[in-house]
């Protein structure tokens, strides 16, 4: 019977902490070892036509991603199940293809035996390894050390710092191989059509945004109170300050609040008063990821962001909302 281990809350999170900085210091450690080997390991992967990633248990999850982190930046994968691929699935692969092999230990049986067929077809062989003096790494072509120092398990036992090591090499495997391929983000967003991600790199601001008689206008010399009846008439939370069809300033929810707080009386408040003025903007053209981030990406979020053309002309509105509800 599992019995409870009475913690405190701090203690929880002491502990919670512990594991995260043996984690971080095993990537960390990655990243001071990466040498000769790791751009030998993406020369072989640059030639091939498939890369199959194996292993087993928790090491098969970390492949399993590791495949359709590749597949999804242009270089196809798939993961190899070292069983199942003694039992008919190795025949998917050829002599032009790539296997990467995962394994903490080294000495995985499963992988083990799996490794002379994959000889036999003529693979070159990548181990992502704990132990580099293990059968599977005496065997591979490249070796890239996954070792780390300890678990972040209490008993050094449950793999935790191991997948984390082998996971953050299978990105950076994956991502310095889209760079050298010249993969670029529209290539990413043809492989990610739906979804909210897929939107916001096929999507550009003008599919989305208000516009014409639906941008919430408003001269600078307006008083105050126009300019909240825009604002409450068009309905997208602010309004846009134009002299002639430039933009000026943009006033929000947030600017009227904060007015109405610092302003007695609102009676001789013109817009200009109230406006931000230089506000940040948005080119029509952009897609909504980068308006996303733009939005988001701040010590103070902001909601809605002015469109307007490289010349300063107001063009429209978009919405945080407007970006969200594309996908719906």
């Amino acid at each position: 019977m599992i019995r409870a281990h009475v913690m405190t809350a701090n203690e929880r999170i002491e502990e919670a902490r512990r594991i995260l900085r043996i984690e971080a210091a095993a990537v960390a450690r990655l990243a001071d070892s990466v040498g000769e080997s790791f751009a030998r390991a993406i020369e072989l992967l640059l030639g091939a036509r498939l890369i199959a990633v194996s292993g087993i248990g928790k090491s098969g999850i970390i492949a399993q991603k590791i495949a359709s982190t590749l597949s999804s930046v242009g270089s196809p994968a798939l993961f190899l199940h070292p069983v199942e691929a003694l039992h008919g699935d190795i025949g998917v692969l050829s002599d032009r293809d790539v296997a990467i092999m995962l394994s903490r230990s080294g000495t995985t049986a499963e992988l083990v035996a799996l490794l002379p067929y994959l000889k036999q077809r003529g693979l070159p062989i990548i181990a992502i390894t704990g132990s580099a003096n293990g059968h599977i790494a005496s065997a591979a072509d490249v070796v890239l050390d996954a070792h780390v120092e300890q678990e972040a398990c209490p008993w050094d036992a449950v793999p935790s710092a191991s997948t984390t090591a082998a996971l953050a090499l299978g990105d950076a495997l994956a991502l310095v191989l889209m760079q050298a391929k010249g993969f670029t983000i529209s290539d990413y967003a043809r492989s990610h059509p739906m979804g909210q991600l897929g939107r916001n790199l096929t999507l550009r601001v003008s599919d989305v945004m208000a516009k014409g008689d639906a941008i919430p206008r408003i001269a600078p010399s307006a008083s105050f109170r126009e300019a909240i009846i825009e604002i409450s008439r068009k309905g997208l939370g602010c309004v846009c300050v134009l002299d002639g069809e430039k933009l000026c300033g943009i006033i929000t929810d947030g600017d009227v609040r904060r007015s109405l707080e610092r302003y007695e009386d609102i009676r001789p408040i013109t817009a200009a008063d109230v406006m931000t003025p230089h506000p940040i903007t948005i080119n029509p053209e952009a897609l909504l990821g980068e308006a996303l981030a733009t939005m988001e990406r701040r010590q103070r979020q902001i909601g809605v962001l002015p469109v307007v053309s490289p010349e300063g002309k107001c063009l429209g509105v978009v919405r945080i909302h407007d970006i969200i509800r594309s996908t719906l």
